[in-house]
């Protein structure tokens, strides 16, 4: 089984208008929300790609109805903690370029955190648990450590998907996977990074910490995959991009669901890479569909 936490989720409310108007009435073209967060867009993914999976984490008040009713009609499992406070509103305005407002989200108690920790005593071995995006301060900084403690304890295997310290420390316990893009693998190791030459040798440093599996988006470019002591290339397909949000959730998601089916590395990576580009050629998260469409595209080379 693979489960999904998300610390801190979101409805995602998109608002479309043509120019924004500081300080006048602007009318809103096109809006649209949806259930947002690292990990519950992992699960939608899955779930369109077949993968059984729970989704995990903190939901509170009214907004956290609304994703808890959303995710149960889509047919994802959810176990979530209830916490005392509201699960945050993010405003994403689209007037040619993109503009975000990102809600703080609730204070979440000793008690609440701990309920969580609590909820992965489930785990069994074999079990792989995606831990996505950033911490909450209430929580405190080594949150993460604390779950993949469970995680080692229970016999499961871990991917994480945040950034700066927080990812530094997990990579000492073994992830069996990391995903940055090349922007925040340069951000890592505060280095400037040109070229794929370069991407790939701060990607081997990934694995030298720990990884088992890093996983380096290039947008347009493709991707990169470093497993063992292989590195795979794959390139990007064409198409319109429409959505920025997701694309690298969405490529764990195809990865590692492949993986946890029992496929191997080239084949996780070509359903990550088509998961991903769906995903920023639609509207929306990818339906199943679109991304078996994508697959037959996506060439994977050893370099």
């Amino acid at each position: 089984m693979i489960y999904t936490v998300t610390l801190n989720p979101s409805i995602d409310y998109i608002v479309e208008v043509d120019e924004v108007k500081l300080g006048g009435l602007n009318r809103m073209k096109r809006d649209l929300k949806l259930p947002g967060g690292k990990g519950i867009n992992v699960s939608r993914v899955l779930t369109r790609l077949g993968v059984p999976n729970t989704a995990t984490g903190f939901l509170g008040g009214f907004t956290g109805g609304y994703i808890g009713e959303w995710l149960s009609a889509e047919g994802i499992t959810g176990d979530f903690v209830k916490v005392s406070g509201d699960t945050r509103i993010n405003i994403k305005l689209k007037a040619g370029e993109e503009t975000e407002i990102n809600g703080a989200g609730p204070e979440i108690s000793p008690e609440e955190a701990e309920a969580l920790l609590q909820k992965l005593d489930v785990l069994r071995p074999g079990d792989i648990v995606v831990l996505s995006g950033s911490i909450p301060p209430s929580v405190g900084g080594d949150y993460y450590e604390r779950l993949i403690a469970v995680c080692k304890r229970k016999g499961a295997e871990f991917v994480i998907d945040t950034t700066g310290e927080p990812l530094k420390r997990a990579l000492t316990l073994g992830p069996l996977l990391v995903k940055p893009n090349h922007h925040e693998l340069a951000e890592l190791f505060g280095a400037q990074i040109l070229s794929r030459d370069e991407i790939i040798v701060y990607g081997r440093k990934l694995l030298k910490m720990g990884a088992q599996h890093v996983l380096i988006s290039m947008a347009g470019e493709g991707a990169l995959l470093l497993s063992g002591g292989e590195v795979y290339s794959a390139n990007a397909p064409k198409g319109e991009v429409k959505n920025s949000v997701g694309a690298g959730d969405s490529m764990i998601a195809g990865f590692v669901g492949t993986l946890s089916q029992g496929g191997d590395v080239r084949e996780a990576f070509r359903v990550g890479v088509a998961s991903g580009s769906a995903t920023a050629f639609s509207d929306d998260l990818a339906e199943g569909g679109f991304i078996r469409q994508l697959e037959p595209g996506i060439q994977i080379t050893q370099l």
